[in-house]
């Protein structure tokens, strides 16, 4: 390899690491957020525009995996835009929402973390979460899946533009699903 063709590999590969630390401390810092219960700062990080939507799953045959997932238009746990979110937000604030009185004690485990697409404005976002929830003296729920995201860089850094969330459980045996994701 010549010095003329070292340099600009080793630069895209600085950039491409310093790409994932910056997404990865975008969802650490998201993460703290949601656990600190700090709902409405997290709200902000969506755009105006964004979809927020966690599909239904199903079981099924091989031959029919293309249909394990409602889509949005479909049944759906959430199939929101960011004015919901933020009045879903607001009520957990006034302490009168009953699902959280009192409120939950959450983590967020965020892994797995890898940029798919990327361009100037906007990247495609693949990761896996955990979340972990206790409520009240012994009611512990736990969530596992996958989130596809859309970032979208703004003025005030990244955002999200869009948050496809997709759990493994096709029934969820907790009481309520008064939680973000």
């Amino acid at each position: 390899m010549t010095t003329d063709t070292a340099a600009p590999a080793a630069n895209q590969a600085l950039e491409e690491v310093l790409l994932q630390h910056e997404v990865e401390q975008f969802y650490y810092h998201e993460s703290t957020l949601l656990d600190s219960h700090r709902y409405e700062d997290w709200v902000s990080l969506f755009t105006d525009d964004t979809h927020y939507f966690m599909p239904l799953r199903r079981t099924m045959t091989r031959r029919q995996l293309h249909l394990e997932f409602t889509r949005p238009g479909e049944m759906a746990y959430f199939d929101e835009n960011k004015e919901f979110l933020e009045k879903r937000a607001q009520k957990l604030a006034t302490g009168t929402s009953w699902a959280e009185d009192p409120p939950s004690r959450t983590r967020h485990l965020i892994t797995n973390v890898r940029i798919t697409e990327n361009t100037d404005t906007e990247m495609v976002v693949h990761s896996n979460f955990m979340l972990y929830r206790t409520r009240l003296k012994a009611d512990i729920d736990q969530w596992v899946g996958r989130r596809e995201d859309t970032l979208r860089r703004t003025g005030a850094g990244l955002a999200i533009a869009r948050r496809f969330i997709y759990l493994d459980q096709t029934v969820l045996q907790s009481a309520n699903l008064s939680n973000f994701f």
